[in-house]
Parts: structure tokens; sequence; C-alpha cells
């Protein structure tokens, strides 16, 4: 169990470092501020809105059931990123309102050019990491 004096670093679960540039796409009013407040400490800056024309190391994406076209929002989401980045596709827990049942991602993600490879657990939220492949042009350098 953990104490009050000792909170889950969900900005270390997700792989954050500091000077890394995150992008926070498909925010609400439901979100964990606890894992924003994380995730800013942790990078040391705030996150980028959807606007931003940087190009960002993690993209943050709170995605629920009825956002409308995973596909379509993970391949505006690779725009920004940087070849070696990370898309987190942060979803509700099963049995929270806006569940997204995890075919959905595993389906979504080579459609738009991206395998899953981990996921973390962050509360009342799951998180799945998406990257882009790694082409074998790009390993010979």
């Amino acid at each position: 169990m953990v104490s009050a004096g000792d909170p889950p670093n969900y900005a270390r679960k997700l792989g954050i470092q500091k000077d890394q540039v995150v992008q926070e796409l498909g925010w609400d009013s439901d979100v964990d501020d606890d894992i924003r407040a994380d995730i800013e400490d942790e990078c040391g800056g705030e996150l980028l809105d959807e606007d931003a024309d940087e190009v960002v190391d993690v993209v943050l994406l709170w995605w629920r059931d009825d956002d409308g076209d995973l596909v379509d929002t993970l391949m505006d989401a690779i725009t920004p990123l940087a070849d070696d980045g990370v898309i987190w596709v942060v979803t509700p827990k099963t049995g929270k309102p806006g569940h997204v049942q995890p075919a959905e991602i595993a389906e979504s993600a080579p459609t738009a050019g991206l395998m899953q490879t981990s996921s973390a657990n962050l509360g009342d939220w799951i998180a799945s990491r998406l990257v882009q492949p790694k082409s074998k042009a790009a390993g010979r350098r």
C-alpha cells in the first residue's frame, strides 16, 4: 500500500525524463491532474497543447470510448513526434466511464504505423505505450 507521504510516480512509470518535451492531446475535465502535475515536475516544463509546433519526445493522449476515430488521432499525433518518440494512449480503466477496449488500441496502432510495446497502471487510468517501428535503414548509421 502507498502511504500519503509516498505518492505514485506516474512520470517514472511512463519513462518521462528531465528536459523531454511532452505534448498533451485529448484533455478534458475528467483527466487526472496528479498525473499531469507529476509529468510536468519530471520533465521540468509545462505540457504543450495540440496547437504546439515543436518536435515532441512524448505525446500524452487521453482517450475515451466516444472520442472518435483513434487511427486518425494517432496519425495526427505522429506528426510532431521525434523519430524515437513515444505516444502514451491513456484510457479509463475497465468499469470507468469512457473505458476503451484494449483491442481497439491494439488494432488501431498498426493501422497508424505504430507498435504497442507495453502498458502502465496510472490509478483510474491505464496507459498503452506506442512507438514508431525502427526501419532497417535507420539502424545502419
